[in-house]
């Protein structure tokens, strides 16, 4: 018999186990709405300039990342850019939206950011590089090209291949 063992004498039946997030959802309803959907998500109708990504992956975090994370989110709320609810202290009508993801595939050399639309990577970014990342790209325009890693759409390098495994995602 084909189980899941739940304590040390329980087994329970492979068909009867329901794993945690497994769950089935009822179907959600597509909304037609377009003041409904803007009800729903006032990000739809917020005047977004700029998606700012800071990763928070294993090692990301291992260079601070939460802490550049977090001061994005100081900085952005004290210019009154950052989007989001009132009642958190954020501007409903914020040109700004950070988020926190995970791997984007350049752990090593982290903490990662990315700034969308405009495509740009940036790698080994400190807490203290915060400031300038909002004041001379987000703000002006300029990417901080001593950060910059690469811009999307992105050509690539050449770089002479080799057979030795490289270690891109500690």
């Amino acid at each position: 018999m084909c189980g899941r063992l739940l304590s040390s004498d329980v087994l329970v039946p492979r068909d009867r186990v329901i794993k945690i997030g497994e769950k089935p959802m009822a179907e959600i309803p597509f909304i037609n709405d377009t003041q409904r959907l803007l009800n729903l998500a006032p990000v739809g109708a917020a005047p977004i300039t700029h998606h700012v990504f800071v990763c928070t992956g294993t090692s990301c975090s291992a260079g601070n990342s939460a802490e550049v994370k977090a001061t994005f989110e100081r900085e952005l709320l004290a210019r009154g850019i950052l989007f989001g609810k009132e009642k958190k202290g954020k501007n409903p009508r914020g040109s700004i939206v950070l988020t926190e993801c995970a791997s984007v595939g350049f752990c090593a050399i982290g903490p990662a950011v990315m700034v969308y639309p405009d495509g740009v990577w940036y790698a080994q970014v400190r807490t203290t590089d915060v400031a300038e990342i909002i004041e001379e790209h987000i703000l002006n325009g300029r990417v901080v090209e001593r950060l910059a890693l690469l811009k999307i759409p992105s050509a690539g390098v050449a770089v002479a291949r080799t057979t030795e495994k490289t270690n891109w995602e500690t």
